[in-house]
């Protein structure tokens, strides 16, 4: 597939950038410092916020995932960014959608222990706010989405392994996620049309 990142400069992006290119997709990655590490993978310098940036990045694609993170200044972000992704895909008719949230998110906090759950909306309150309308502008588009929302992100080894886990009942005990074994899922995600228009929770436990 030519598989587009949004925010692949670092962090799990970076990571699902070199796997993705190591199984053979053609990936390019658009972010606004325009850096990589992983040779062989186009980079884009850009703000994915605009939609004329970000319909040059779409174009010709085959699937887009969205990793953006925060921002220093900007409350919003990542659901101001996802707005203009999916606008952008849907212009330009590409219909893959893969969105990298969080756990809390979209009513997924009752997948979390009550403590948790209370703590994370405090300590997270904005960040759960913007990944909340990011969930809003992948869910009522049109387009063939599927939302992965890790629990606690960390810089550990990769296991090679996780638990992917819809809001269902009785579906808690997430603990953490290497952001290695995030970015694997995020791709046999990708590549699975079965998890079309559905939301996973992912972590290792």
């Amino acid at each position: 597939m030519k598989i587009v990142i949004v925010g692949g400069s670092r962090g799990t992006g970076a990571r699902l950038a070199s796997l993705a290119q190591g199984e053979g997709h053609e990936v390019t990655v658009l972010s606004r410092s325009g850096g990589t590490v992983t040779p062989g993978v186009e980079t884009l310098k850009g703000d994915a916020g605009d939609p004329e940036v970000a319909a040059r990045a779409v174009a010709g694609a085959d699937a887009v995932v969205v990793t953006v993170g925060g921002a220093k200044g900007t409350s919003r972000q990542r659901s101001a960014v996802t707005r203009v992704v999916v606008a952008a895909m849907q212009e330009a008719g590409v219909r893959r959608l893969v969105v990298q949230s969080s756990l809390g998110a979209g009513g997924s906090a009752a997948q979390m222990p009550a403590l948790v759950r209370v703590l994370t909306r405090v300590v997270l309150a904005s960040a759960l706010a913007d990944h909340d309308e990011q969930e809003s502008a992948v869910v009522t588009s049109d387009l063939d989405w599927t939302i992965v929302r890790p629990a606690g992100l960390t810089n550990g080894p990769t296991t090679g392994g996780w638990t992917a886990r819809e809001l269902t009942k009785g579906a808690k005990g997430f603990g953490s996620i290497p952001r290695g074994d995030l970015a694997a899922c995020l791709l046999r995600v990708l590549e699975d049309d079965s998890t079309v228009g559905r939301a996973f929770g992912v972590s290792n436990s």
